[in-house]
């Protein structure tokens, strides 16, 4: 047999890299062109591909960060049994609500996202208020889910200073400036990172992949604390801390799992920078769940048979019990703190892939003239990879002054969560009943179609945020007090309210909605006109 030589190795490798490249060209002009079609020229680079932008939903999601920092109430709203099953039952759920997004997300893969898709989907008459609407119910909330993100990330270094020095309690101020570090090191890799972002998050998905299977073989092998039955791990429920009915309880319970989750449209908002974004994005979104969920229950199951006891965790003084239970399931603080650093770098990892969405929708919406001084904040700068600077650090700023509110009121800055959830849900599900409203008339030619499913799938979507939002709004602990009250609800009338004052103030004389070419407004107007018969 003929060996092939090392100079014809070459040339075919050659020819290889040239086709994938070709390809890869070929692709991204598609996307310019159809982006255009949308009503944007492209500014962004096209760096992501399937693998990226995947592991970038994961990293945004964070699941063992996002089901072990606010741990506490899970424990309150019934333990073991409300963190399984409630993990599973919110999984189901929001499945419903990526295939939604997915599908519309085809149709309309621009960085603009869901103010977009609302503008599109709207009627003439309010198209242009719902599109003003679902943006600062975007803006608020990719703020403040960084907020949590970036905030939970800092007392979680506070839970693992507490391992060695469990005396030490954190002030305020202390834990303010450790968030200011995290925070800083979130912005900075943003900044001068930005190409590297997709190694990062890749490296991200490899440290939570390994981080869930070296805990599910610490955990299982050493179990200082005791091992517990297959009936404790997964049916023990006990609703007595929340003070609520058992099965409002179960319900408060599954904040951790909601909040986990909350954030999965935010990969959105990084259209423009996806090769082929109308395939890729709804793949993206949908498989981020199941690939979630598995994650989850092998990160839950081996915590839940060696749980320590429920009420030592809930007098832990900081309120974050990771520490604690790491190490009293380790037996020794080394190895309660080698287990903590996994998830303390899955927070880390989520950061920054959160403050990067973020700094695009930001981007997004000033670039539609919807933000004060938006021409400052949709620049993008040429000098450090296409990055929009002037957005990464309008959110960088509004996060560190919204940390402020700390520092008077614990309980009031804890709302910011609740209302993060509140306002990214909200900002879902609208585009998603405008469609039901229309039939789903608009989506008939979307590249990822539902079928005659998905009506259903889209209201059970609707439904549960809306459902989702009233168990956001409640408190956690009765009867209530001034710190354990759950001011979301005020805080996202609050940030309404702003947002109203603004739009009558400015945004009634320039916004006008995204700039949608002709031929495709005169689509949309046939595609509302059809009869509901067609649907």
């Amino acid at each position: 047999m003929r060996q092939p030589s090392p100079i014809s190795d070459a040339v075919t490798l050659h020819c290889a890299t040239t086709m994938s490249l070709k390809d890869s060209v070929d692709v991204d002009a598609v996307a310019r062109v159809g982006l255009e079609k949308l009503g944007y020229k492209q500014e962004m680079t096209r760096s992501r591909g399937l693998v990226h932008i995947l592991f970038m939903t994961l990293a945004i999601m964070a699941v063992p960060y996002g089901l072990a920092a606010p741990i506490a109430t899970s424990l309150v709203g019934g333990g073991p049994a409300v963190m399984i099953w409630g993990w599973i039952l919110v999984s189901i759920l929001t499945q419903t609500l990526a295939l939604s997004l997915a599908e519309i997300c085809s149709k309309y893969p621009t960085s603009a996202g869901a103010y977009y898709w609302c503008y599109r989907l709207g009627s003439p008459h309010t198209r242009v208020l719902a599109s003003w609407i679902n943006g600062w119910l975007t803006v608020v909330g990719v703020w403040t889910i960084a907020l949590s993100v970036t905030f939970g990330t800092a007392q979680l270094i506070v839970a693992g200073a507490g391992i060695y020095h469990p005396e030490w309690t954190a002030t305020a101020w202390q834990t303010y400036m450790i968030f200011l570090g995290v925070t800083a090191v979130a912005c900075l890799f943003c900044l001068f990172f930005n190409k590297h972002l997709p190694a990062i998050d890749i490296i991200c998905a490899c440290w939570t992949g390994l981080g869930i299977i070296v805990i599910l073989i610490c955990v299982s092998v050493k179990a200082a604390a005791g091992r517990h039955s297959i009936s404790f791990a997964l049916g023990h429920f006990d609703a007595s801390y929340s003070g609520w009915t058992p099965g409002w309880s179960f319900f408060i319970g599954t904040l951790p799992p909601a909040y986990t989750y909350s954030a999965i449209g935010m990969i959105t908002n990084m259209a423009e920078e996806v090769h082929n974004p109308s395939e890729i994005l709804p793949k993206a979104i949908t498989w981020s769940i199941p690939i979630g969920t598995l994650s989850g229950i092998v990160f839950l199951l081996p915590i839940l048979f060696t749980l320590p006891d429920i009420e030592t965790l809930l007098q832990v003084s900081s309120g974050q019990p990771i520490g604690v239970m790491f190490t009293l399931i380790m037996g020794s603080k080394a190895g309660g703190f080698g287990l903590w650093f996994i998830v303390f770098g899955i927070g880390m990892f989520c950061a920054i892939s959160i403050s990067c969405a973020a700094s695009r929708a930001t981007w997004a919406f000033a670039r539609d003239k919807a933000i004060p001084f938006h021409q400052l904040f949709s620049k993008i700068s040429p000098y450090l990879d296409d990055v929009p600077v002037n957005a990464l650090l309008l959110s960088t700023v509004i996060q560190i002054l919204l940390g402020l509110i700390y520092l008077g009121s614990t309980a009031a800055f804890n709302a910011f969560v609740g209302v993060a959830v509140m306002c990214l849900g909200a900002s879902y599900a609208m585009p998603v009943a405008m469609s039901l409203m229309n039939a789903r008339r608009d989506m008939h030619d979307a590249p990822f179609n539902l079928g005659r499913f998905g009506t259903v799938i889209n209201a059970v979507a609707v439904l549960w945020i809306m459902f989702a939002m009233v168990l956001f709004s409640m408190p956690a602990v009765i009867p209530v007090t001034r710190v354990s009250m759950n001011y979301a609800s005020v805080v996202f009338v609050g940030f309404g309210v702003i947002s109203a004052v603004w739009y009558l103030i400015n945004g009634r004389f320039h916004y006008t909605g995204p700039p949608i070419p002709e031929e495709s407004a005169a689509s949309s107007e046939s595609n509302r006109s059809t009869s509901p018969l067609q649907g």
